[in-house]
């Protein structure tokens, strides 16, 4: 009986664990590899700007007029002029309609 129960517990450990730090890893790269410039974004200390030049790794963003930050793509959070997933609101509620 213990010799199941320790494999079974390391299967649940990386069901609930693992695999999505995994999905959410992967959800990230592929942000951060399709921005352009102009792409309104928010960075993961939660400032907002606007791309305006992209280098190898490090992004252009501007925050005001005439200031620009230089920061590393990862830091990325995500972009702003992307429509909310279907369902999500900002309370956490689901957007049907209640019978």
């Amino acid at each position: 009986m213990g010799l199941i129960f320790l494999p079974l517990m390391f299967l649940a450990l990386w069901a609930v664990v693992i695999l999505p730090q995994q999905r959410r890893m992967r959800a990230h790269n592929a942000l951060v590899s399709v921005l352009e410039e102009g792409d309104e974004v928010m960075t993961t200390s939660g400032i907002l700007g606007t791309i305006t030049a992209i280098d190898d790794e490090v992004l252009h963003l501007e925050v005001a007029p005439d200031v620009t930050l230089r920061i590393v793509r990862a830091a990325i959070a995500r972009r702003m002029n992307e429509p909310e997933p279907a369902g999500a609101t900002i309370d956490g509620e689901s957007s049907g309609t209640d019978s």
